[in-house]
């Protein structure tokens, strides 16, 4: 998942990047309403997770932006208030979940699987291309009926080449979908990624993975064969 904290105490932030980073997750973070609100709606993420007070904008400010815009990314809010009147506003205002503080991560990480498993739209559980076959839920890959132990970094990548199969997809694509907004563009991460992915699937003659120089790469879906007459 590529998930968005907004959250203005450092030490939370911190610690919020830290831990989901450690669950392969991607992530950008903002301290303040008005940056989040525009990163929110400058690009593309899996989830949000939204602190309700916040300086410039508060998290139900930053909610009806959002949503002002159509943009129906799942929000979590993480919010010190207890009264019923705060959560029925949020979730009014399109918050999918909330989340009293102090909270553990094992429960925080509960609700971001809980909230990551209703989709914008719905997908399939696995998802597949070929002889490739992903299940996200358990984390797990097979090709030709074999197991392939993927690291976190890699999995997302194949998961978003699978998701986006027989497209173009250039570096700054799945930078922005994979890594985060801090992620050097100039770097070779991405290839070096590419490179193992083929290994791991034994794509030696790039016949699963084209690279398309200047472009970006392509995962190729198998072409049907017509019938033998």
């Amino acid at each position: 998942m590529k998930i968005l904290i907004v959250e203005d105490e450092a030490a939370m932030n911190a610690f919020l990047v830290q831990a989901l980073k450690s669950e392969n997750h991607a992530v950008d973070s903002a301290r303040d309403g008005e940056e989040g609100s525009f990163l929110a709606r400058t690009n593309e993420y899996d989830l949000i997770l939204l602190d309700y007070l916040l300086p410039n904008l508060n998290g139900l400010e930053v909610i009806k932006e959002i949503r002002a815009e159509k943009n129906s990314t799942p929000i979590i809010m993480l919010t010190v208030c207890s009264e019923l009147d705060d959560k029925v506003d949020v979730l009014t205002a399109g918050a999918d979940d909330y989340l009293t503080k102090p909270f553990s991560m094992a429960e925080l990480s509960a609700r971001i699987n809980a909230v990551g498993r209703r989709p914008k739209i719905k997908e399939p559980k696995i998802l597949s291309c070929g002889s490739i076959v992903l299940d996200p839920e358990n984390f797990s890959v097979n090709h030709k009926g074999k197991n392939i132990v993927l690291t976190g970094k890699e999995f997302a990548l194949l998961e978003f080449m699978v998701k986006n199969q027989d497209k173009v997809l250039s570096r700054t694509k799945i930078l922005e979908a994979v890594w985060d907004v801090n992620g050097d563009p100039f770097s070779n991460t991405i290839e070096m990624h590419i490179l193992k992915l083929r290994k791991k699937l034994n794509d030696k003659k790039q016949k699963l993975i084209r690279t398309l120089p200047g472009r970006g790469y392509r995962l190729e879906s198998p072409t049907p064969q017509s019938p033998k007459v």
